[in-house]
């Protein structure tokens, strides 16, 4: 993964990412932070600057989603509240298009 967004910038925002994932509310959250750590190491050496700008996006908007569960988010800083709140999109985040092809050629 690299391109006009450094190598920096990328491993900051997969950082940034992984501790998302670190506290979602998830039975699957080791699943899930896997799943991440796996869709990174498969696209490190992503050199189509158009593929990449894809990866970017959906990299940015699961952070998004992930940060919808951070408590001080939720809670709008008050972390002892009973009061919070999470606002979900309708399909967050859309699989791939080669997402069932990928799968089987990997098992």
């Amino acid at each position: 993964m690299s391109t006009s967004v450094g190598r920096k910038e990328i491993l900051s925002l997969y950082k940034k990412i992984l501790r998302s994932a670190q506290t979602y509310p998830s039975k699957r959250r080791a699943h899930i932070y896997e799943a991440i750590r796996e869709d990174f190491r498969e696209n490190m050496d992503l050199d189509d600057p158009v593929k990449l700008q894809r990866q970017l996006g959906v990299a940015f908007k699961g952070l998004e989603q992930l940060r919808q569960f951070d408590v001080h988010k939720m809670t709008k800083g008050k972390p002892n509240s009973a009061s919070w709140e999470v606002h979900m999109e309708q399909n967050p985040m859309p699989k791939p298009a080669d997402y069932d092809e990928r799968k089987k050629s990997k098992s």
